[in-house]
């Protein structure tokens, strides 16, 4: 099974190893044809410390690094 990448900002990266990564998405309602923006955050593995807050990130699914990190920053 392939492994979604997907492309966001980082808004957190107070934990050691950790990024908090918001990534948006948009799609049109479909009972009001509008067009709608959703974001959810997800928790990313950076193993140097290296992004910062505002940074845009590309992350793709791995598995469990611990009970919430199953995202690991992909190298640009």
């Amino acid at each position: 099974m392939p492994r979604r990448i997907l492309r966001g900002t980082v808004v957190s990266d107070k934990a050691d190893k950790t990024l908090s990564v918001k990534v948006e998405r948009r799609y049109t309602d479909p009972l009001f044809k509008k067009t709608v923006r959703s974001s959810k955050n997800y928790k990313t593995h950076d193993e140097l410390n290296k992004y910062k807050i505002g940074d845009l990130v590309r992350i793709q699914e791995c598995k469990p690094i611990s009970k919430t990190k199953t995202w690991v920053v992909l190298e640009d």
